[in-house]
């Protein structure tokens, strides 16, 4: 995989380097084709597979434009997590493009539910995400998280967290070919009964911790930043990309902001606060490969 820089308003764009003719796939909620254990995204008969992980470095790591070539149908699992294309991205850098962000401001609520499953976007003054899960595996069970995002906090808090599953789960993607090299060094695994990784947990809510890591992946699918609260109990890729198609239908429910005065804050709304993001620019400006 390479990721190349992107023009203005260009979005995050996926090319099938593998592949000829129309090989290029925009990450839009639009072109969401699975969300089976993993986010898809297809277009003209051509797809790219699991997205997720490097989706939510990219938004926790506010860049908004890239290209992503990738000789395969499915993004590099590395190890499971998105901290190595965060390393990736502040090894070569970034930098401003001269051009407000339009941001995506929250109204009204709006929310989807899939049995005991709920997923919501309430009025907020900034991006946070309240997420819960449960589990009934004794090494899991009930556990929940709260943040604010910032570049800061994802890579503290969150860009670490692996990917989990239980050993059926893997059986299931390797069937269909996909996590082909899934392994113990890329993924935490659970039998029916404990983690049989014997390195155990990175820390105690990791398992939050990556649906967190999913959501901002598949959330920035919308491809304008969201300000908002983010409130999911039991979600996952599939209610995550219900949520925005939900979201875009009710159009009264939320607002575009893009104007800044001269303090940094907004025009139309001064109470909102924008999430932070560095420029990563101690690198040489330059493809980076994995």
């Amino acid at each position: 995989m390479m990721i190349k820089p992107a023009g203005v308003d260009e979005g995050i764009v996926f090319v099938r380097a593998d592949l000829k003719g129309d090989n290029r796939i925009k990450a839009d909620v639009h072109n969401v084709r699975d969300t089976t254990l993993a986010t898809t995204l297809g277009l003209n008969g051509v797809t790219v597979s699991t997205v997720e992980h490097l989706m939510s470095a990219f938004s926790g790591m506010g860049v908004d434009n890239a290209l992503v070539e990738v000789d395969a149908p499915e993004i590099p699992i590395m190890d499971g997590s998105a901290r190595p294309f965060v390393d990736l991205l502040k090894n070569v850098g970034t930098r401003v493009q001269g051009k407000c962000k339009k941001l995506l401001v929250i109204k009204k609520e709006v929310s989807v539910s899939d049995g005991e499953s709920t997923a919501m976007l309430l009025p907020s003054p900034e991006f946070r995400i309240t997420y819960k899960i449960e589990f009934s595996h004794p090494s899991i069970g009930v556990q929940s998280y709260e943040m604010k995002l910032s570049d800061v906090s994802y890579e503290e808090e969150i860009c670490a967290a692996r990917t989990f599953g239980f050993l059926r789960d893997v059986e299931y993607l390797q069937a269909k070919g996909l996590a082909l090299g899934g392994s113990l060094k890329n993924a935490v695994v659970l039998d029916d009964h404990r983690i049989i990784n014997k390195d155990g947990l990175r820390f105690p809510a990791e398992f939050v911790k990556h649906k967190i890591l999913d959501a901002i992946g598949d959330l920035s699918l919308l491809g304008i930043p969201i300000i908002g609260h983010f409130v999911a109990f039991k979600s996952g890729h599939r209610l995550n990309n219900l949520l925005l198609k939900e979201l875009m239908i009710q159009k009264e429910c939320w607002t575009l902001v893009s104007r800044f005065s001269k303090e940094g804050m907004f025009n139309e709304l001064e109470s909102l606060r924008v999430p932070s993001f560095r420029v990563l620019d101690a690198a040489p400006a330059s493809p980076s490969v994995i």
